[in-house]
């Protein structure tokens, strides 16, 4: 405890101090007359990078030699994401003003490409703690976001984003979990299913439906809370054994009378869509960034099984075709790391990045599962065994084109952004 302190103290005060240097050297470049660098850049700051780096030890030294272990076993990668937490690989969007570094989305997706390439599973647990944080940081009060975000500080903790229902994904307006308020509480009925970290989770960001008229319209029929997960009334459902990503935590929970004070509400009432679908512009980037991650290792494996194995007396890397393989899959991961930056680096520059964040999160997860695929046939037979690590990689990576809005989801919203540009 007093390491991880000591650790996140002296990361916080770096960051500070690599800020006040830039400003202070932009500063001293205006008055000697010459002009601050602006525009684009592919280099990262030497902050980046010593994030960057500290990530990918972290996946190669922790998170590679037990991912097959942990795939086969479903268990919970608890041991994993204490060492993360530790040395501040977690909750790094978290604001300084509530104990976190209050690092940018851009920095926070160089991490998780990183710990992805490792497992997705393992990054998935962790970048759900991201997802369930997101409503209370952006639309959270200063009581909420001390007693919620600031406990994921103190120890580590998880979180999770309640939403989906077993007739209710992609189609929000379908939600059936209903709250009504009595009193100084809401009382609140129905159930959630396919919640990441939904049976480690301390405390969870619930969507549910306030106003009963069928005819009120989604942006305001539904209210967001924060629901501490020892609440009476909360029962976990049994993990699910998925066809990838299998260490993650995915349950349904249901909720039977569940009492919630009115000073967890998120805003006001009414206002829980909004919080909800505002969440995903800061949280598809990492996830485009996590799928990014998977092509990457499964580009590496290839390769590296490439000018190993040899037919006809040479590798199979010399050989045109398999080449070639190699090459479109090189293309496909070089531009969504392109795509997965630009939206990030959008939305930290505090504008809409809802156009970019789509076209990042399904090009990204197009991508992982392309290049999974092509993996294993790289690998031919081996490929299609569970001794050697892509067959794994191509299960896990289906997962990347259905959570957090589906492939088809984020092209009507991609069509939307695009022609809606056209027709003002």
């Amino acid at each position: 405890m007093l390491f991880n302190k000591v650790f996140k103290a002296g990361v916080r005060s770096g960051i500070r101090l690599q800020r006040s240097s830039s400003a202070a050297a932009g500063t001293e470049s205006s008055h000697s007359g010459q002009p601050a660098s602006t525009g684009y850049s592919f280099e990262l700051t030497d902050e980046q990078k010593e994030f960057q780096q500290l990530a990918r030890k972290f996946a190669r030294e922790e998170i590679v030699p037990v991912a097959a272990a942990y795939d086969r076993s479903g268990e919970y990668p608890m041991p994993i994401i204490k060492k993360a937490w530790e040395l501040g690989l977690m909750n790094g969007h978290i604001p300084q003003d509530y104990g976190g570094m209050g690092l940018s989305i851009f920095d926070n997706c160089l991490v998780t490409e990183e710990l992805a390439y490792g497992c997705t599973g393992v990054q998935t647990a962790i970048e759900a703690d991201s997802l369930g944080q997101m409503p209370v940081i952006l639309a959270g009060s200063e009581a909420q976001k001390a007693k919620y975000l600031g406990r994921m500080i103190e120890e580590p903790l998880m979180c999770a984003y309640c939403v989906t229902e077993p007739g209710a994904g992609s189609d929000v307006a379908g939600l059936k979990t209903r709250a009504v308020k009595m009193g100084d509480e809401y009382v609140v009925n129905g159930q959630k299913m396919w919640i990441t970290n939904g049976g480690k989770a301390n405390w969870y960001f619930l969507l549910a439906r306030t106003n009963a008229d069928p005819k009120c319209s989604t942006g305001k029929a539904f209210t967001g809370f924060i629901v501490d997960a020892d609440t009476p009334g909360i029962l976990i459902g049994r993990k699910e054994m998925n066809m990838g990503q299998r260490c993650s935590d995915t349950r349904g929970i249901t909720f039977e009378d569940v009492r919630i004070p009115k000073e967890n509400v998120l805003i006001g009432e009414g206002a829980g869509f909004k919080i909800a679908m505002g969440a995903f512009d800061n949280t598809r980037p990492p996830v485009a960034a996590g799928a990014t991650g998977l092509a990457q290792r499964a580009l590496e494996e290839a390769t590296n099984y490439a000018l190993e194995r040899k037919t006809f007396g040479v590798a199979i890397a010399e050989h045109q075709a398999v080449a070639f393989l190699l090459a479109e899959m090189a293309m496909k991961v070089e531009l969504a790391r392109m795509a997965y930056q630009r939206s990030a680096w959008e939305v930290d520059q505090g504008r809409k990045n809802t156009y970019y964040a789509s076209i990042a999160k399904a090009f990204a997860g197009d991508i992982a599962n392309q290049v999974a695929s092509d993996a294993v046939q790289v690998f031919g037979g081996n490929g299609f065994n569970s001794e050697y690590p892509v067959e794994k990689l191509m299960r896990d990576a289906k997962i990347y084109q259905i959570y957090e809005g589906t492939a088809q989801i984020q092209r009507l919203i991609i069509a939307r952004e695009h022609l809606g540009r056209y027709r003002k």
